[in-house]
């Protein structure tokens, strides 16, 4: 079994937490938990397969991670070797809610980068430069 199907076979117990799981010296998160810590900490997302983001941070942060965490009432699962820890904030529980706002403003970043990557391949083309500063006048308006 890999990690991503332990990850999944936790999950299922554990549909609300946030679950974070030691590999080496970094922790992973994986599906819309990846989206959440992605969100709040500003990691990178990575696809593991068609169907699933990770991301993941070293060891040294997971304080600092916890620490959010708890104060955003989001429950959470951290599985390492040596022992695991679990925080349950029962009704108060944030996970959907941070999920929600993590998935759109990823799903914004993702279609931004997309523009810049289109706009940034192509500035040689008649027009991408007017474009560009036009897209730069809305953006300095606010």
């Amino acid at each position: 079994m890999g990690i991503v199907d332990t990850v999944r076979t936790i999950k299922q117990a554990h549909q609300s937490d946030v679950v974070l799981i030691k590999v080496g010296k970094f922790y992973h998160a994986y599906g819309k938990d990846a989206y959440i810590i992605s969100f709040l900490f500003n990691y990178q997302l990575k696809k593991v397969d068609a169907n699933t983001n990770t991301t993941g941070f070293p060891e040294v942060a997971i304080d600092k991670v916890s620490k959010t965490l708890n104060e955003k009432n989001i429950n959470y699962l951290i599985i390492n070797k040596e022992e695991s820890e679990i925080k349950d904030f029962k009704q108060e529980n944030k996970y959907a809610e941070i999920y929600s706002k993590a998935h759109k403003y990823q799903n914004r970043k993702n279609k931004a980068d997309e523009i810049y990557e289109f706009l940034m391949s192509n500035i040689d083309e008649d027009g991408i430069k007017e474009k560009i500063n036009k897209i730069e006048e809305i953006l300095y308006d606010y």
